[in-house]
């Protein structure tokens, strides 16, 4: 069992902490149970509460000790995602809240690797050049080929798809189609923008 901490992990209100023991009194062998807290998400956090029995804790697993009558299991991948955060009765009494100061941290960008040089580069560019971007063109997006490593495409989207809702959308059912069916040695495609920045932003070497 993992070193026994207190609210450096999470601080749970006077409130919040009388709600759960009410409700941890109506479950059977109430004293056995603690109150097992988990995160969960990429995008955005999803929490999960539920009541398990303490024996039921394992090496990785932290407790937080709320003064002696409530422990609180947080799993080890929810330490960190976790960490200062306040469990709260909600203002309006509808059910508990957390406040959580952390955010989910973004997937690493894809590096490219690869090269423009060679007969596959030549070919990929020329779909790009000749089908992809005059069709991208109505919505004043266009396509940039970054690098060909061996079958995988990494391109960038720029202009009106860079930051679109629907980029995902023309990568696999038009741009993607595209460069498999003239280039059929390519079975990956994978856009490297950066959505969130500037103009023609991508993870660069």
């Amino acid at each position: 069992m993992s070193e026994t901490l207190t609210d450096a992990i999470l601080t749970v209100t006077d409130a919040a902490k009388a709600t759960v023991l009410d409700a941890r009194a109506g479950e059977l062998d109430a004293a056995t149970l603690a109150l097992w807290l988990e995160v969960s998400g990429t995008d955005r956090f999803t929490y999960e509460m539920y009541f398990q029995p303490l024996s039921e804790v394992n090496e990785t697993d932290t407790i937080v000790e709320v003064d002696g009558d409530l422990r609180v299991v947080v799993p080890a991948s929810s330490v960190e995602k976790l960490r200062g955060a306040t469990l709260d009765l909600a203002s309006d009494g509808s059910g508990m809240m957390l406040s959580n100061p952390n955010e989910p941290k973004k997937p690493e960008p894809v590096k490219p690797s690869g090269t423009l040089d060679g007969p596959i580069a030549s070919r990929v560019l020329e779909v790009i050049e000749r089908e992809v971007n005059p069709s991208i063109a109505s919505h004043g997006g266009f396509a940039t080929l970054v690098s060909v490593d061996g079958d995988t495409v990494f391109l960038t989207m720029g202009g009106g798809c860079q930051g679109c809702a629907m980029s995902k959308a023309t990568l696999r059912q038009g741009i993607e189609v595209a460069i498999k069916q003239a280039v059929p040695e390519i079975l990956n495609v994978v856009d490297v923008t950066d959505h969130a920045a500037g103009e023609n932003a991508y993870y660069g070497s």
